[in-house]
């Protein structure tokens, strides 16, 4: 596999090699925030919308969207053969248009999905000022990744969900997530590689993503490659709003049907 950080900065990004034992889990998540670009240019992101292909099994494919807006909300939308689903979390509530299956109005997301969406809407990730987020982070060493010497950091959220991330050990990106989670009593593990790093904004973001469950091969899973990432974008907060939730029921008939604001593109 070409190495996913082909397309960052040598002089930007290499930092000084520093021996294993000094690599503690404030120093590596420290040299991760100062290789994206740095806290103050992390922050200085407001807003975020990428666009791009989403290849999944078998070869079909789809146009994807996903906003994001600080602090915690994200809409993502998947577009293929004249009809958009859309999946999103205003903060508080986490709602899906699924048209494919008949169902044109919005409805609450499922556990499964909601795990999945809170891990979205997390704006800087996880790792990013992961003390006030209540993230647990623990340095589990050195480990190879398809080849690649990767610092492996352990992830806990307080939902219980337990992300491994693997930073190159000299560029500090992270180059795979492997995420395990309980859902309804039984775990599922998922592996996602990323990869083609550039700059939005001063900021190194991945355009490209491979994901599917722990040990599927490259043809059987998923691949997303953004050909847009725009920063600091004007969205609505109706974007995002909370249409399936049950607190916003009574006002489903007002804003939430496919053809209002609520499942339209908004300004």
């Amino acid at each position: 596999m070409k190495r996913p950080i082909l397309a960052l900065s040598v002089a930007a990004l290499a930092l000084g090699a520093t021996p294993l034992s000094a690599q503690t889990v404030d120093s590596l998540v420290a040299k991760y925030i100062q290789a994206s670009g740095g806290l103050d240019k992390i922050q200085a992101l407001q807003s975020l919308r990428r666009t791009g292909k989403f290849t999944g099994g078998g070869g079909f494919e789809a146009v994807v969207v996903q906003e994001n807006k600080r602090p915690n909300s994200v809409r993502e939308e998947f577009s293929i053969q004249g009809m958009t689903g859309i999946n999103a979390y205003d903060g508080h509530d986490g709602w899906k248009i699924e048209p494919w299956n008949g169902k044109r109005d919005p409805e609450s997301l499922g556990e499964e999905e909601m795990h999945g969406i809170l891990d979205d809407a997390d704006f800087d990730g996880p790792l990013v000022n992961y003390q006030a987020k209540g993230n647990r982070v623990e340095f589990q060493g050195l480990e190879q990744v398809e080849g690649s010497d990767a610092y492996k950091l352990k992830v806990t959220r307080p939902n219980g969900d337990v992300s491994f991330y693997y930073l190159d050990t000299e560029y500090y990106v992270p180059i795979r997530i492997d995420t395990q989670r309980m859902i309804r009593g039984a775990p599922q593990e998922f592996e996602t590689s990323l990869g083609d790093y550039k700059q939005v904004n001063g900021v190194y973001l991945p355009f490209s993503s491979e994901s599917g469950p722990k040990g599927s091969s490259s043809t059987d899973r998923s691949k997303v490659t953004y050909d847009k990432i725009e920063a600091n974008v004007a969205l609505s907060a109706r974007r995002a709003a909370a249409c399936g939730s049950r607190r916003t029921a009574a006002r489903r008939s007002s804003r939430c049907s496919t053809s209002n604001r609520c499942s339209r593109s908004a300004p």
